[in-house]
């Protein structure tokens, strides 16, 4: 589960105007309480303009211009009822964003943001193959794009299958891709893997509408899985979840689609306790008094029908319907999905196989970063993607599996 904690999208066009002295590239960091957010805003002269939030993500994202001068600007985003002001002084555009009545400094420096250190991340070339496929789920009209690694020789595959939120083949987050290093890393030691970007994200198409739940998500990798089957390429298919991805690698197993499951912080008690306890963990004294009844009667709550799906659903009913083996892992600082819940039920509900691996790691975020406190305020600011240790574990266990 990833929690984008400040939507941004702002992008201008349509104005003309002399804004020489201002266009160009602009960076800073829009500070709200300890969380740090990197903006970039592109502006060119005739008053064109887009806004990146890299951490985020999201890049060249459009909004309108209020104003323009060859000195100052103000944009505005009415659907996030949010707005940015600011005047040129020494160099820098020195000013305000407002969203939903808060105010808060955003100063701008002229030039390119320098890019996060990402070294885990994968860089031609690479000693396997790759390909570029589909594959469709026709009774939601999605077809899911994504690639399929293959080292010569492989005998396994995994479907990789992201957490919740519109996710792309490299769950990519925070400047992070921690789908793309698991997929490198798995290559390298002989193990195909197929990636897909979430239906209408990315290279996919279709699908997508108000009423959309986890259950849905899951027939896309139900999909994915029956055509990595009928491709012949593999002697085992397998799933590899990430939190909500978990959850459908539990479904799926439960149905008995897949010959093995890796679950990486798949929630494994009912959602609405893992809700309650992810607030608890973030919410600080504004959650301190918060129970399942009062959490499942806000109005964000009922009015999402992915939300109550996802409280609703109760894992535990499927994760004793798995006879294939399964890897299960969290870590211990994972504030998200949290560990002191789902690994004892985990424990108490898998059916015994002497093949299955349930593994808590100690210091480990819900991305699996080594971190300090779990927060996800700190997701953007750790260098490393995902654990190199979790990787080789995850290896070691796929290829002892007959």
């Amino acid at each position: 589960m990833k929690k984008r904690f400040l939507t941004l999208a702002l992008a201008c066009i349509g104005i003309t105007a002399s804004a020489q002295n201002i266009s160009g590239t602009w960076n800073g960091e829009l500070v709200a309480g300890i969380q740090k957010i990197p903006l970039v805003l592109n502006l060119t002269a005739d008053g064109k303009c887009t806004l990146d939030s890299p951490q985020q993500g999201a890049k060249g994202i459009p909004a309108n211009v209020d104003f323009l001068s060859a000195d100052s600007l103000k944009v505005s985003v009415s659907s996030l009822n949010a707005s940015y002001a600011a005047h040129l002084e020494n160099g820098e555009l020195k000013g305000v964003f407002t969203q939903n009545g808060f105010k808060l400094p955003l100063n701008l420096k002229s030039g390119e943001r320098a890019k996060a250190n990402r070294h885990q991340t994968p860089q031609p070339p690479y000693p396997y193959e790759t390909e570029e496929v589909t594959f469709s789920n026709d009774k939601a009209g999605a077809t899911l794009a994504g690639t399929l690694t293959i080292p010569a020789d492989a005998k396994c595959v995994l479907l990789m299958v992201t957490g919740s939120g519109a996710q792309n083949r490299d769950e990519e987050v925070f400047e992070h891709k921690p789908f793309a290093v698991i997929a490198d890393r798995l290559a390298r030691a002989g193990i195909a893997t197929l990636r897909y970007d979430d239906r209408a994200t990315g290279k996919s198409i279709g699908g997508m509408d108000a009423n959309v739940t986890t259950k849905d998500f899951a027939e896309d990798a139900a999909a994915g899985i029956e055509w990595l089957r009928s491709s012949k390429r593999f002697k085992k298919v397998g799933i590899l979840g990430h939190s909500e991805g978990g959850s459908i690698a539990f479904m799926l197993g439960a149905q008995k689609k897949v010959d093995f499951i890796v679950s990486l912080a798949g929630p494994a008690v009912k959602r609405d306790s893992i809700l309650l306890a992810q607030n608890k963990l973030l919410g600080g004294d504004a959650a301190k008094d918060l129970t399942i009844e009062k959490l499942r009667e806000m109005p964000q709550i009922k009015q999402s029908p992915w939300i109550q799906w996802f409280i609703d659903y109760d894992p535990q009913n499927d994760i004793a319907k798995i006879k294939c083996p399964v890897m299960a892992l969290n870590g211990s600082k994972d504030c998200q999905v949290v560990a002191s819940q789902s690994v004892p039920a985990l424990r108490r509900t898998l059916p015994k196989n002497k093949q299955n691996l349930i593994k808590q790691y100690d210091g480990l975020n819900h991305l699996f970063q080594h971190c300090k406190t779990g927060l996800p305020i700190e997701y953007g600011t750790i260098e490393e993607t995902f654990s190199e240790e979790v990787i080789r574990d995850i290896i070691t266990w796929v290829k002892q599996l007959k």
